[in-house]
Formats: structure tokens, C-alpha cells, sequence
């Protein structure tokens, strides 16, 4: 038997065609920004000041742009700083979110619900700038104005509500008898927490800390204003003042910006194939 053929009419057909053209359109004009600089660090700078909408370099494919832009900058120290900042936020706030994630799912405790529709309460409070002031001047107070450590901090104790929403999710769909069998072998919260929920919440926590090395990534309001030193600046700082030094220089501008992002791409990509499994089943039980 043959394969049965879906009828649509007249309307739904000229529907779904307006929609994937209206896809196309929107997908042509997110990626055209990004196609413009990446094969714009390809140019000659002359070129790029002619102006002009052609994407791919007319002239001489100038790669040299990138040594170029690599030796005009301390690109390597910002890079190791901004990966130092990124890695250690994203590591405390997988810890912070796992256990408060388990034990707002597992834990009998006192005034739980409660608490928990504060922390939820504040995934739709955005404080913003509000709170620069009062940290920067507890990292003055503290001494640690000048140390990336006082980034790193800040950073991974503020903004975690949609995390922990996230884990805890994830963790009420574990059956509870994994929980029970552990505790009657003698486990402890530490004890099931590493060995039986983590590992089952492989794909929640990979969400967490994909998200959060973007965010801290691409973080400039923060870091410009608790990095004060030159040797401690970030990516972001470093592409900034870039910016300002070399305002003609548009290719090796483009060439900084396309190194940038670049370590994002990648770890994006590594774990590209868990947000939305992770999303998705955050919501599911068993």
C-alpha cells in the first residue's frame, strides 16, 4: 500500500508558504551581520572603507588580519581571564544549583514552598545596576577590588532563581526510591547527591553551565565595573578598548570580534545537543 498523502487546501498551502518565507527572512537577516564581519576580517581595510553591502572580500583574502589583530592586543591574557572568570562562575553555580535544586525537591524542610516561590519570584526581577554600587563597595571593603576572584564571586552568588528552577525540575522527576535505596545503604545528602542525582541530571546540568559560561562570556556591565586593573581585564573589556584605539582600523576590529566569539561557538557547540533536552524534560515525571 502506498503512503497516504495529507490534503491541504488552498489557504493552509499559501499559509505555510507565507511562514517559511517569513523564516527565511528572519534567518537572512540574523545571519547577514554575522557572515559581514566574519568575511569582513578577511578585507583589506581600504576596502571596508569604500563601504558597500558585498559580503566576501573583493581583493586579497587577507588572513594575516588575524596575526595582526592578535599582536595589536594582548588578546591571550584576555582570553585566559575571561576563561578563568567564565569556568569558576560556572562551576560554583552548578554546585549552588544542584544541591538547592535537590534539596527544595527531596527535603522536608520547614517553610520550603515558601521559600521557593521567592527564589521563582525572582527569575521576573530584573535588580540591574541597582545592585552595582553596594557590591563594588563590599569588594573594596573586602580588598578584593583589584583580584578576578571578587568577579567570580559576585557573579555566581547572584542571578541563580532560574537555575535552581531548572534543577529542581529535574530532580522531581527522579524516582524517590533512588533516594530511599541509597539512604537505607547508608548515604548521606552529599553522598546521593554526587552519585545518584547528578548523574541522572546529566542534561540539566549541562543547560546550567552552557548557559551561565555564555552569560559570563558575553558580561560586560559587571566586569567594567569591578575590574579596574589592565592585566585582569576580560575579552569583553579588551575588544572595547580595541575598539576605541584602532576606530579606523575596521578590519582588525572585525578580526577581534571574530576571536571573541569564537570560544563561545565551540563550547556552544560541544554541548549544543542538551538544552533542549534538558528544557523538555525538566517538566516530565515518571
Amino acid at each position: 500500500m502506498g503512503k497516504a498523502h495529507e490534503v491541504r487546501s488552498t489557504g493552509e498551502k499559501i499559509a505555510r508558504i507565507l511562514i517559511w518565507v517569513l523564516l527565511f527572512v528572519i534567518a537572512a537577516l540574523t545571519i547577514f551581520p554575522v557572515l559581514y564581519v566574519v568575511f569582513g576580517s578577511l578585507k583589506e581595510n581600504k576596502e571596508l572603507l569604500r563601504g558597500g553591502a558585498v559580503i566576501f572580500p573583493q581583493g586579497r583574502w587577507a588572513f594575516d588580519n588575524y596575526a595582526k589583530a592578535w599582536q595589536q592586543a594582548n588578546f591571550a591574557r584576555y582570553t585566559a581571564n575571561s576563561l578563568f572568570i567564565s569556568f569558576g562562575v560556572m562551576i560554583i553555580s552548578l554546585i549552588n544549583s544542584s544541591m538547592a535544586g535537590y534539596a527544595f525537591a527531596r527535603r522536608p524542610t520547614k517553610f520550603k514552598e515558601a521559600l521557593y516561590l521567592v527564589f521563582v519570584g525572582f527569575m521576573f526581577i530584573n535588580v540591574g545596576s541597582v545592585s552595582l554600587r553596594p557590591l563594588y563597595e563590599l569588594a573594596v571593603g573586602v580588598k578584593m577590588n583589584t583580584s578576578l576572584i571578587s568577579v567570580i564571586l559576585i557573579s555566581a552568588g547572584g542571578a541563580q532563581a532560574t537555575y535552581i528552577f531548572l534543577c529542581r525540575g529535574f530532580v522531581a522527576s527522579l524516582p524517590k526510591e533512588l533516594d530511599e535505596a541509597a539512604t537505607i545503604d547508608g548515604c548521606g545528602f552529599f553522598r546521593i547527591l554526587l552519585f545518584i542525582i547528578v548523574p541522572s541530571i546529566k542534561s540539566a546540568m549541562i543547560v546550567v553551565g552552557l548557559l551561565k559560561f555564555i552569560e559570563l562570556w558575553n558580561d560586560l556591565l559587571q566586569q567594567v565595573t569591578y575590574i579596574t586593573r589592565r592585566d585582569r581585564y576580560t575579552l569583553a573589556l579588551g575588544l572595547n578598548i580595541f575598539r576605541g584605539s584602532f576606530n579606523d582600523d575596521w578590519s582588525s576590529i572585525m578580526c577581534a570580534t571574530c576571536l571573541s566569539f569564537i570560544p563561545g561557538i565551540v563550547f556552544y557547540l560541544i554541548g549544543h545537543r542538551y538544552p533542549p533536552q534538558g528544557i523538555v524534560m525538566t517538566g516530565m515525571k515518571n
